[in-house]
Order: structure tokens, then C-alpha cells, then sequence
């Protein structure tokens, strides 16, 4: 594929076998992790029946990922950046490993999984915030936004199937397939980062501490195109995030039980693919902080609009598939799976922008501590949604939640970016954090 097309830029495969290698392992990998994101969604369900149980997973996870992610970049900001990786990678083996052994046993409970998942995304944003930081000394800058648009096939493709087959593995052939499946994928990992060169941090190393954190948070203080960007991510991800909603959606409002959350889930993942599919015009785009802001703009919108198609359902425009007369719920369904896929493609074309600046505007002194901090956004923002989301439901309804958090992600979204005009300016040749 030419990098002057419309299509995705490939070139980073090719120049560096490295980074190939570690896109690969993260791609199958990842998916793996989807498996067990979605299956832990709905054995906690099954084993609660509430929508409020399912969204505390991911809350619960929220504390320790924070102080995590934030200590992973100063970790990979002092030390070897492959062995940072491959530790925070063993953790998660393991815990994946024993979710798939109390499925086997039938001992599982709702606090292991509780548990067994905070483990799992405490690590794992350790391992991302590393990823982050290793892939600017892998290629060269100008390769940077191809890198991210690779990065959302990754997303792509891991949510895409990896839901889609959670809903089938756990419908026919239980959740202990589903975890075991997670725990061989997650051995291509391995071989992404095993090899790797040794990558220590360039410039002045700082140990852990808070020392290191507190340089780390000077810099982001100084650095208003960064913190912008974080606060606009924020935003979308608090009030813009239904994915706790989705095993209710599948059980009691659209019908169709684990297979609709897994259509649902995936709907967002092949936005996200095919928009890193016919990337190439948005790596040639210089200003990406305007990107960034309507990228946002599209995302609550599409959100607005997965709120009313739950409202039109909620009003009866449909019957539960397992009546019988299911043609009006699977128009819904898929009414609801595209406006997903909107948000999919709008997030991550934001994403790309984002990854960019952030990779080729910070140093790599302070890059790791400033991925960790990214991580946290990333992967907070959508645990704090999943409390919005899951409590607001319980309290009203399940279209309240995306509907009225469409409308206050376009509002903020435009108060912020007003009160930080520079940011639109941002001008991708000459990066500025």
C-alpha cells in the first residue's frame, strides 16, 4: 500500500523487524485480553445479575491501575525498557492463568474476579505505558502517526474478534475455553518483547520516587498542548464510555444475551479498524490538535445517537428476539452497532493524533513517566464512565447514560479547546508538548 494513498501506511513493518515483531505479539495478545475482559463482564452478570456489579469491576481496578501506570513510566524512565515489559507481562500471564483455573475447578467467585482483574490491569498498564515509550526509539519521527494508525488496527482487530468470540466461546463452550484461550495468545507477547534490544531511558535517569514523579508532573504542567489533550480524552471516555451497559442491553432491552454484547462491543472495534485502514490522509495532517478536537466532536455525536436508538427500543419499537418476533430488535441492533462503529473510527482518529504528539512532543527522559500518565487517562477515563454509566442506569434508565453524555461531551469539548486557543494551532512538523 502507498503512503500517498488513501490506505494505511505500512512502512514502519518494513523499516524496523523490531517494532514488526512487538505489533504482532501486542495484536494477538491483546485480543486475548478482550476474551477476558468481556467474559469476566458477563460471568460477573450471571453471577449478580446487576448492571451496577459489572461496572464496579472496572472501578475497583481504577486505584491500583492509577498507581500503577504512574509508577510503571518512572520505572521505564529509570531502567531497561524490554525488562520493565516482560516483568509487567508475567503478572498478567498469571493472573489471566489462574482465572482460567478456578473456571476448570469451579471455584471461581465474584471477589476472585474481582480481585484477578484489578491484578490484570494493574499490570497491564505497566506493560502499555512501556510499549508507549519503546516505540519512538524504534523508528524515525515522521513514521510516528503510521506507527499509531497501526496501533488502531491493533485495537481493531483485538476488540473486534475478541469480543464477538467471547460472546460465542462462553455461549457454547463455557468461561473456562475463554480464559485458557486468553492464556496461550498471551505467549506471543513474550516473543514480541524477548526480542527486543536492551532500550535504557536517554538522558538524565531518575530513580522511583516521587522525586521522579514530581518532575514528571512539572513537565506535563508545562506542557498545555499534552495536558489539553489528556483533559479532552477525559471527557470523552467519562461521559462517553456504555460498554458496562452491554450485557444488560443484550439481556433485557434489545435481547440477543452474550452474542449482542459481543456484536455491540465489536461494533466499536470495526470503526476503529477500518478508520486505521484508510488512514493515510490523517498522518499527512500537520494540525493535529484541531484533529483531535473534531475527532471528539464526531465521537459525542455518535454517542448521542446510540442513546436514542436505546430509547427507541426502551418506547417499544421492537420485540425481544427471543419472542419471536425479533425484526424490529435486530434493526435496533444494528441501528446501535453503527453508531458504535462511528465512535470506534472518531476515537481512535483522535488516538492517532494523540499517540503522535505525545511521542514526538516529549522527550525521552520523561516520556515513560508521561506514558504512564497517558495509561491512566486511557484506561481511567473509561472506568470512571463505566461508574457514570452503570449508576446513572440503575438510578433513570439505559439510554439516559449516552444520550445526555453526548451532549455534555460536545459542550465541554468546546469550552475546553476555547480556553486553550493555541491548542488548534498545534502544528505537527514542529511539535511542541
Amino acid at each position: 500500500m502507498s503512503h500517498r494513498g488513501a490506505l494505511i501506511d505500512l512502512r514502519p513493518l518494513t523499516t524496523s523487524p523490531a517494532f514488526a515483531r512487538l505489533w504482532i505479539g501486542s495484536t494477538l495478545s491483546g485480543m486475548g485480553g478482550q476474551l477476558t475482559i468481556v467474559a469476566v463482564m458477563l460471568h460477573v452478570f450471571e453471577l449478580t445479575q446487576s448492571t451496577f456489579a459489572v461496572s464496579m469491576i472496572a472501578v475497583a481496578g481504577l486505584l491500583p491501575m492509577i498507581a500503577a501506570g504512574l509508577y510503571g513510566g518512572m520505572l521505564a524512565d529509570a531502567f531497561d525498557r524490554r525488562t520493565v515489559a516482560l516483568v509487567a507481562a508475567t503478572v498478567t500471564f498469571v493472573s489471566t492463568a489462574l482465572l482460567a483455573a478456578l473456571a476448570w475447578t469451579g471455584l471461581e467467585t465474584v471477589g476472585w474476579l474481582f480481585v484477578l482483574s484489578v491484578v490484570n490491569s494493574a499490570a497491564n498498564s505497566i506493560v502499555l505505558a512501556t510499549k508507549s515509550a519503546i516505540t519512538p526509539r524504534l523508528l524515525p519521527r515522521e513514521l510516528l502517526p503510521a506507527a499509531a494508525a497501526l496501533q488502531g488496527v491493533t485495537v481493531g482487530i483485538m476488540v473486534m474478534a475478541g469480543p464477538a468470540l467471547a460472546g460465542v466461546l462462553v455461549a457454547v463452550a463455557g468461561y473456562a475455553w475463554t480464559y485458557s484461550l486468553d492464556v496461550l495468545l498471551m505467549t506471543s507477547l513474550f516473543l514480541g518483547l524477548w526480542s527486543l534490544p536492551r532500550l535504557r531511558p536517554e538522558g538524565e535517569i531518575v530513580r522511583p520516587g516521587w522525586q521522579s514523579l514530581r518532575d514528571g508532573a512539572r513537565f506535563l504542567r508545562n506542557a498545555p498542548n499534552i495536558r489539553l489533550q489528556y483533559l479532552l480524552d477525559i471527557t470523552a471516555m467519562t461521559f462517553g464510555q456504555p460498554v458496562a451497559l452491554f450485557p444488560a442491553i443484550g439481556a433485557v432491552l434489545l435481547g440477543g444475551g452474550a452474542i449482542t454484547t459481543g456484536v455491540l462491543t465489536a461494533a466499536v472495534a470495526a470503526g476503529a479498524f477500518l478508520s486505521s485502514l484508510f488512514s493515510g490522509p490523517v498522518g499527512r495532517v500537520r494540525r493535529q490538535g484541531l484533529g483531535i478536537e473534531r475527532a471528539i466532536q464526531v465521537y459525542g455525536l455518535s454517542i448521542g445517537a446510540f442513546g436514542l436508538v436505546l430509547l427507541a427500543a426502551t418506547l417499544g419499537w421492537m420485540r425481544p428476539a427471543d419472542t419471536g418476533e425479533g425484526t424490529g430488535a435486530v434493526a435496533l441492533i444494528v441501528l446501535a452497532a453503527i453508531t458504535l462503529a462511528v465512535s470506534g473510527a472518531a476515537d481512535n482518529v483522535s488516538a492517532i493524533y494523540r499517540s503522535t504528539m505525545m511521542q514526538a512532543a516529549v522527550p525521552d527522559a520523561v516520556r515513560g513517566r508521561l506514558q504512564g500518565i497517558f495509561i491512566v487517562v486511557v484506561a481511567g477515563g473509561p472506568r470512571i464512565g463505566a461508574l457514570y454509566a452503570g449508576t446513572l442506569a440503575t438510578l433513570t434508565m439505559l439510554w439516559v447514560p449516552p444520550l445526555l453524555g453526548g451532549i455534555l461531551i460536545l459542550a465541554l469539548v468546546g469550552l475546553l479547546v476555547r480556553l486553550t486557543p493555541r491548542f488548534r494551532e498545534y502544528d505537527a512538523l514542529h511539535p511542541v508538548p
